[in-house]
């Protein structure tokens, strides 16, 4: 598993480009993002109270964005831990391989956009926290 810490994820401003017709945000892989975009998917429709996430990756990328409302996300690298709160659609945040990482708090009407560098890959998924703790202490 990739030795990265929660300071490591981070906060990436995205370019917007504003009019009078509206704003509009790109997110290019590679140009304004550190890694290739091989999946994309959406969080909506999240019921009160309820939370996404509960699991780390061990070489996946994603960038995180609040494409509508907000949202908490809970950054965990076995040893040190913090919360980044979402609310804009012109800021993303990168997640790197090896942290567990919660969503929770939404909004109503939020809508969570994830940006990932691998297709889907359930080998690549660590769901049990137990077995992330024993992983990163190796």
């Amino acid at each position: 598993m990739k030795e990265n810490s929660v300071y490591d994820c981070h906060i990436i401003p995205l370019n917007k480009i504003h009019n009078r017709a509206g704003n509009i945000t790109v997110i290019e892989g590679n140009n304004n993002i550190p890694f290739e975009v091989r999946r994309i998917y959406y969080l909506y429709d999240i019921p009160a109270g309820a939370s996404r996430g509960g699991h780390a990756h061990y070489d996946l990328y994603q960038l995180i964005v609040a494409a509508g409302g907000s949202f908490n996300v809970l950054l965990d690298d076995g040893e040190n831990k913090k919360i980044i709160s979402l609310n804009r659609p012109d800021f993303g945040l990168l997640i790197v391989p090896g942290i567990w990482r919660e969503l929770f708090e939404f909004s109503s009407g939020s809508v969570s956009m994830v940006l990932a560098s691998h297709k889907y890959d359930e080998e690549d998924y660590i769901r049990d926290y137990m077995d992330f703790k024993q992983l990163k202490l190796k």
